[in-house]
């Protein structure tokens, strides 16, 4: 495991947002879904693709909180523009859980 400083963590942008939309994404690859998600006045709305299908469906994900990392940049999907990568921890069987505050917190709020 390679060690990183402070400074390294302090340069990834991890913020709390709100998913407003979600929908099937049936041209990736692997099976995903499309989430559209609030990050707030400063960073505004960006869309992701995520391997999440093992525990959510896209009726299940509007108005979750997740945490993203907002300063990547861009990148394609197939014909869809990733603007954000949302966090997530695998389970013991390969499936995607989202990593969200167990509390309510400011949509924008960045992790500390």
């Amino acid at each position: 495991m390679a060690e990183i400083t402070f400074d390294d963590f302090l340069a990834v942008d991890i913020r709390a947002g709100r998913v407003i939309r979600a929908e099937p994404f049936p041209e990736a690859r692997k099976p995903a879904i499309k989430m559209w998600i609030d990050f707030g006045p400063e960073i505004g709305e960006r869309k992701t693709s995520a391997q999440i299908t093992a525990h959510y469906d896209p009726e299940t994900l509007v108005g979750k909180q997740v945490m993203g990392v907002v300063n990547f940049p861009p990148r394609q999907i197939g014909k869809f523009m990733s603007e954000v990568l949302v966090l997530g921890v695998y389970d013991e069987n390969g499936g995607v859980v989202l990593v969200t505050p167990d509390k309510d917190v400011p949509i924008g709020g960045r992790m500390c």
